[in-house]
């Protein structure tokens, strides 16, 4: 049996939905992240301990004279698990530091079989261009201006303040199609985790079904808790898959931005 909810491409939802200095970037824009910040998150299925999951904002890139967020996530089946279906798997993802939009997007997945998956930013023609490493390879995509990769668009996300907006939308592609992805907030709730009590607020995003990271059961629900402050931190998600549910919870974090405060570049 093929435990297809534990794939990254289902864990890494958990990150939708993400002192005495302020953190602004040359266009105004509060952020509530900083190279340094990384994020464990263990992966449950039925009670069991299925996997684990890392997102982290590594230092600034320089290419040509041009700075780029470098955001990264891996994710790792555990050893029982492992029997039936192992992943070892890493994104990477660049946007400029002003996050405006999407450079590149990289998905390297290893497990019985390994693909890498390739879609890159042209933004002189505004396309996208999809390329996986058995040859496969797609006409590029049309894309909207200021649009995301799968995983930056939730670091995106994180910029909007809920309060101002209890729905947010932002453009994203995985190099197939480009969609209007959107979070709705439900409700502000107190939550326990293993890893303490938090003001959170629930959001459930609709990504109108675009694949890689979004990937999951259909018509299933994603519930996402984030904190409610201006960091906005996701802390749990819980939804159904192919076969069952999965609930992710976040365990330690380290290299966040203080609590009411922003960092200057």
């Amino acid at each position: 049996m093929k435990i297809k909810l534990l794939r990254p491409t289902v864990i890494v939802i958990i990150f939708m939905i993400m002192g005495f200095f302020t953190t602004k970037s040359a266009s105004g824009k509060d952020f509530p992240f900083r190279p340094g910040e990384k994020m464990s998150f263990e992966v449950r299925w039925a009670g069991i301990l299925a996997g684990e999951a890392f997102i982290e904002l590594l230092p600034v890139e320089d290419f040509d004279g041009i700075k780029f967020y470098h955001f990264m996530f891996t994710a790792r089946t555990s050893p029982f698990v492992d029997i039936f279906y192992k992943v070892r798997d890493r994104i990477d993802s660049y946007t400029d530091t002003e996050m405006n939009h999407s450079f590149l997007y990289v998905k390297k997945h290893e497990g019985r079989s390994k693909k890498e998956t390739v879609v890159e930013f042209n933004w002189g023609t505004q396309e996208a261009k999809y390329s996986v490493s058995n040859g496969e390879e797609r006409e590029p995509i049309s894309i909207m201006p200021g649009t995301f990769d799968p995983l930056s668009v939730f670091y995106a996300f994180r910029l909007h303040d809920r309060k101002k907006n209890p729905e947010i939308q932002a453009p994203v592609t995985d190099g197939k199609k480009c969609v209007m992805g959107k979070a709705r907030i439900l409700q502000r709730e107190e939550i326990k985790t293993a890893s303490g009590t938090y003001d959170t607020y629930l959001v459930e995003p609709d990504l109108q079904h675009i694949g890689g990271v979004f990937e999951k059961s259909k018509d299933a629900k994603l519930k996402i808790w984030v904190t409610a402050d201006r960091r906005r931190i996701p802390v749990k998600v819980k939804s159904k898959v192919r076969v069952g549910s999965f609930v992710a919870e976040l365990i330690s974090a380290e290299g966040i931005v203080p609590h009411g405060s922003i960092l200057k570049r």
